[in-house]
């Protein structure tokens, strides 16, 4: 079964993962609108996603890329959103940021769209308290790199419907992806235990136990993970990394609590792969 792409799919947020989002419903075959909160944000959504499409036409000669810019807008104006069939919000792992885009996303939205989080760790039932519609909104965790990550992990809330729930799967399948479904908790499936992973990781190296390449080899090599989790890490961002891992402790306990050497490298702008240092070091185009 591949599933069946919405035919209209609007996303809040534009930045990475919005523009990860945003790139794979248009291969679907998806007409997506990617809405932020300035002009100028809008701008640079366009040019993020309008560089993932040239590199996924340059990878596959068969894609139109004039067809898929054509299904692609950006703006600043969240009515958009009124004719759309799903909307997912994907700005920053914050909860007030997130519930305030979320009531501003479903206002605008059709009573029978679809409205998801891209959340990694927020819990799915609490944000559901403030919506008009719980039993339509759910949880989609996508994974940066959005384009090369095979996983979207369903978070099916209390008062989600089980149609809606099964919709979620076709469309993940759609853009080739495969779906994993987790009832609500702290950290759903994938962020619980990718960050323990990278917290231990953290903490060896502020030990002296290894390097960070050490570290990450002896997953790679001899875990067969296919990316150390201080790398990982790296690639996720320090600062969402931290985010996700207060909350986690706030729910779950100190077992979760960030090490010093995380808080201090965030607090010294030092988030990974997007400011170019993290755990390694970056001379890639960010």
């Amino acid at each position: 079964m591949t599933g069946t792409a919405p035919d209209r799919v609007g996303v809040l947020g534009g930045g990475r993962m919005g523009a990860g989002i945003a790139h794979a419903f248009l291969l679907a075959g998806s007409h997506v609108i990617v809405i932020e909160r300035d002009d100028d944000s809008a701008d640079a959504a366009a040019e993020r996603v309008g560089d993932s499409i040239r590199r996924s036409v340059e990878r596959d000669m068969s894609l139109d890329e004039a067809a898929l810019r054509a299904r692609l807008s950006t703006g600043t104006d969240i009515a958009a959103f009124g004719d759309r069939d799903l909307v997912i919000e994907a700005v920053p792992e914050d909860r007030d940021l997130k519930e305030q885009a979320l009531t501003d996303a479903e206002a605008a939205m059709p009573p029978h769209a679809t409205l998801a989080s891209n959340t990694s760790s927020i819990s799915i039932d609490d944000l559901a308290t403030a919506r008009l519609r719980p039993e339509r909104f759910l949880g989609l965790h996508f994974f940066n790199p959005v384009p090369a990550s095979a996983l979207v992990e369903i978070v099916h809330g209390a008062a989600t419907g089980a149609d809606v729930a099964d919709a979620a799967r076709s469309w993940v399948m759609s853009l080739g992806k495969t779906p994993i479904v987790v009832r609500d908790s702290p950290g759903f499936a994938s962020s619980r235990l990718g960050v323990m992973l990278g917290l231990e990781a953290i903490r060896m190296l502020e030990e002296g136990v290894a390097s960070a390449s050490d570290i990450d080899a002896a997953m790679t090599l001899g875990y067969r993970h296919p990316m150390g989790p201080l790398r990982t890490t790296d690639v996720v961002g320090l600062d969402v990394r931290l985010g996700i891992a207060e909350e986690l402790t706030r729910e779950l306990g100190q077992r979760f609590e960030p090490p010093a050497l995380l808080r201090r490298l965030v607090a010294e702008g030092k988030l990974g792969r997007k400011t170019g240092c993290g755990f390694y070091v970056w001379n890639e185009e960010r």
